[in-house]
């Protein structure tokens, strides 16, 4: 129960919570009408040709943002063989679709149809599609329906164990806020802004990364040496070149919260130990997983899983190593799996690869360097991507509840 006497002035409690004076709250069937949708599987779906672009709930819960700029975002095609014959399944700009089924809490996310043109779109497996029957300004429902002021009304609603739903019947149960068109229109542009930046920023990460994979392939293989540099490269195994390669011996569930050494495993994060096994200069690397290959390097004490390969005392640049094992151990590892198996690395596996070296460890040295400031550049890009991230995410609490006017 709202504390009215601590309600500030110029607002007022409602059933979605303290919201501006001037904003409404209007019950979901007043505000929108449902459509119908198909329940058309991937597999009769395709990226070609067709007639009918398809919004597929598992794009909605992944792949789309909010708001689905259609003229950008690449969408599926329905096979020739299918026919779409109720216009009212066609969705234009302004409609919502909802995904009424995933595996987590992202069940009940919406996207907002914007920039369609003169696509013909339609709403596919497990999707709720509805159109507004009240004006709204463009992209304010999309972020206002994935926030959590109007998400959490949806939670009392959804069913399901490994696999939650919502249903058509419980989404008529919520309630929609709507504020004053100028305000709509303002909150919609400041977020949309915000969105852009971070578009910019991660398109550039993945520029720097092409970026950096292109250099690899050139200067990892000798096929362009850096400046002051000749002679003949030479192939090795790996296991030549470092003098020892083991494994942990510890359980994954050794890791102890408050530990203070590292501890690694097959994930890509590292944990926390009491006790260290290893103090040395190492690479470490995931034995098995989704994140088999996955590479660490670390120089100081530390300790590892039992399917966490450990290779240390190298005689050649060991960041250089690390950047050939990153660009091929992938290749490696698929090419020894048989069909049907789950990838994992055996220990020839490392030991009988084949590694290329320049003859020179300066050599190595330097393109390490190269390759290492690049990834410095793209690790700073990504800190920038999540500070925006984090700032959109305070931006949408602020505005969409009205705690900060924008007029």
């Amino acid at each position: 129960m709202v504390d009215e006497r601590k309600v500030p002035e110029g607002y007022k409690v409602t059933e979605v919570g303290i919201i501006p004076d001037e904003w409404e709250v209007i019950d979901f069937n007043d505000c929108f009408e449902l459509l119908p949708n198909n329940t058309f599987s991937r597999s009769e779906l395709n990226y070609n040709c067709g007639d009918f672009k398809n919004i597929h709930y598992g794009d909605i819960l992944i792949k789309f943002p909010a708001i689905l700029d259609c003229s950008s975002m690449e969408i599926p095609f329905i096979n020739t063989n299918h026919v779409i014959k109720n216009n009212r399944s066609l969705v234009k700009d302004g409609d919502i679709i909802f995904a009424d089924t995933a595996e987590d809490e992202t069940v009940g996310k919406a996207i907002e149809i914007f920039n369609s043109g003169s696509q013909k779109l339609v709403s596919g497996l497990h999707t709720i599609p509805c159109r507004p029957k009240v004006i709204f300004e463009p992209k304010w429902l999309g972020y206002y329906l994935n926030h959590s002021i109007y998400h959490d009304q949806l939670l009392p609603y959804i069913t399901g164990t490994k696999v939650s739903a919502i249903s058509k019947s419980s989404i008529k149960e919520t309630k929609v806020v709507k504020p004053l068109p100028a305000e709509q229109k303002a909150i919609a542009e400041a977020l949309s802004d915000t969105d852009n930046l971070i578009k910019s920023i991660e398109k550039l990460i993945d520029k720097k990364k092409k970026i950096k994979q292109g250099a690899m392939q050139q200067l990892l293989t000798g096929k362009k040496r850096l400046p002051g540099f000749s002679g003949e490269w030479e192939e090795v195994n790996l296991g030549d070149i470092c003098s020892r390669i083991t494994t942990g011996k510890l359980d994954a569930n050794a890791m102890k919260t408050d530990g203070i050494y590292r501890f690694y495993t097959c994930a890509k994060e590292y944990y926390w130990i009491d006790k260290y096994s290893f103090d040395d200069e190492a690479l470490l690397i995931s034995g098995n997983g989704a994140n088999v290959g996955y590479i660490h390097y670390y120089k100081g004490k530390f300790n590892a899983y039992q399917r966490t390969y450990v290779l240390m005392g190298f005689f050649e640049s060991i960041i250089y190593v690390k950047y050939y094992l990153e660009k091929y151990l992938a290749d490696r590892i698929s090419a020894e799996v048989n069909a049907g198996n789950t990838p994992y690395i055996k220990m020839d596996t490392l030991t009988d690869m084949i590694i290329k070296l320049p003859p020179q460890k300066d050599e190595q040295k330097a393109i390490a360097q190269v390759l290492s400031d690049m990834d410095a550049e793209i690790e700073a890009l990504e800190e920038k991507l999540e500070k925006y991230k984090t700032i959109k995410q305070g931006m949408m609490q602020e505005l969409l509840t009205g705690r900060i006017r924008l007029i």
